[in-house]
């Protein structure tokens, strides 16, 4: 039985083996991610997780999966709005009054400075997008947290505006991609969850993240594919 990690020592070490469902086929796609029920959510593209001179990358981060998952995202929005796919940016806004109690002790039962909640804190450049940004009229959802459900009113806003269907891409994979898409399964909007448009620091944490995701809440789509379904190309 593997044990967990002790003062940087690891025994026990397993090697886990994942085959992950195909994803959905561009023809078989369409039909599911219709403009006019259907929403793009670009998770947490900001400074201070996915930029060299942000919290994490100062922080010695590889950040080498940054850029490509970037490159095909672009390709996403950009087909969302010719589509008329309205494109939804969010993004984590932090302050001292909204820091929550239970953060704030997980960090120190880890042993991690008190400083280390004030990741993307409002005012500052770590809470500015970057790689992609919203037009004029997008729309944006600020949580204080890793769900784009949690304490916002992002639910009654899609549901205002007739969507069902979300399609997600962004960082990282295991954290607020994945709090979001488990959220959004649970409040009845199918989602779709485009595996090479998001990220994680760790291969492991972004392959394991999908693998649960796709058997329990959601299927993969791959972004050509969503590009084509759309109309681009």
């Amino acid at each position: 039985m593997p044990t967990i990690l002790k003062e940087g020592v690891q025994t026990g070490a397993v090697t886990v083996s994942l085959t992950l469902d195909p994803p959905v086929p561009a023809a078989t796609l369409a039909p599911m991610i219709r403009p006019g029920r259907t929403a793009l959510l670009i998770i947490d593209p900001q400074v201070d997780f996915i930029a060299p001179e942000g919290a994490i990358g100062q922080a010695g981060v590889d950040l080498g999966v940054v850029e490509p998952t970037l490159d095909r995202i672009r390709p996403l929005l950009d087909a969302a709005r010719a589509a008329g796919v309205p494109p939804v940016f969010i993004r984590v806004i932090t302050r001292p009054d909204t820091d929550g109690a239970a953060l704030k002790a997980l960090y120190e039962r880890r042993g991690w400075p008190a400083e280390a909640v004030g990741i993307c804190r409002a005012g500052t450049p770590g809470a500015d997008y970057h790689g992609v940004a919203p037009a004029a009229g997008e729309m944006e959802v600020e949580k204080v947290l890793f769900s784009a459900f949690a304490g916002t009113t992002f639910e009654a806003d899609l549901k205002a505006r007739g969507i069902d269907t979300l399609v997600v891409c962004g960082f990282t994979t295991e954290c607020c991609v994945d709090c979001t898409v488990r959220d959004a399964f649970h409040r009845d909007f199918n989602v779709f969850i485009v595996a090479d448009a998001c990220a994680a620091y760790e291969p492991a944490l972004h392959w394991g993240a999908l693998y649960a995701l796709s058997k329990n809440c959601a299927l993969l789509v791959e972004s050509g594919d969503v590009v084509a379904a759309w109309g681009g190309a």
